[in-house]
């Protein structure tokens, strides 16, 4: 799959980048759209969990004001490498091989991007204090749920829930598409 003629030049050499993996779990291009227009209003230091072959920081990477870095971290080495290479000339935009605490000294940030299906370890807890007063965390992922508490394939979905409940953010779920939705929290 190529990418549509309409997104931003840096996004359509990510999901080249991607096919050419036979990479296919990357960011959607309506979260895409959320992360650009958020990644708009940040300065300081961005980061991601997760970086596939680098469509969500691509994303990222296409909103942000000038002199915003971002920092994204993935785990796959094959796939690090082939989003690093995307971002090669591109000095605001490091991407790492590595787990997500390696971020833990590098923040607190700005805004912080992460798929709803991370490890089970990285919960509201694990991230509040990475990220700055005033700061975003999105996360995406989520399959639209308008009941309370949000179940999930028969199961009360508690990241959502607490992500949704958390007292240090004031948090929405946003529906992006007719089958997906993100959270976005902001901290207070």
């Amino acid at each position: 799959m190529s990418a549509p003629p309409d997104l931003p030049e840096i996004v359509s050499r990510a999901f080249d980048v991607s096919r050419k993996a036979g990479y296919v779990s990357f960011c959607r291009n309506e979260t895409g759209r959320l992360l650009a227009t958020l990644a708009a209003t940040r300065s300081g230091t961005l980061a991601e969990f997760g970086t596939g072959c680098g469509v969500g920081t691509a994303w990222l990477r296409s909103g942000v004001p000038s002199g915003a870095r971002i920092i994204s971290a993935e785990l796959d080495p094959k796939l690090a490498g082939a989003a690093a290479e995307i971002f090669a000339d591109d000095d605001s935009v490091e991407v790492l091989a590595a787990d997500w605490s390696t971020l833990h000294d590098r923040g607190p940030f700005s805004l912080l991007f992460m798929d709803a299906g991370i490890p089970s370890e990285v919960g509201v807890d694990s991230i509040a204090d990475l990220v700055e007063p005033g700061g975003i965390v999105v996360l995406d992922d989520f399959v639209p749920c308008e009941m309370w508490p949000p179940i999930t394939d028969g199961r009360v979905d508690t990241l959502r829930e607490e992500w949704l409940t958390d007292e240090r953010f004031t948090a929405v779920e946003v529906m992006i598409a007719p089958d997906a939705s993100a959270i976005v929290a902001t901290r207070r």
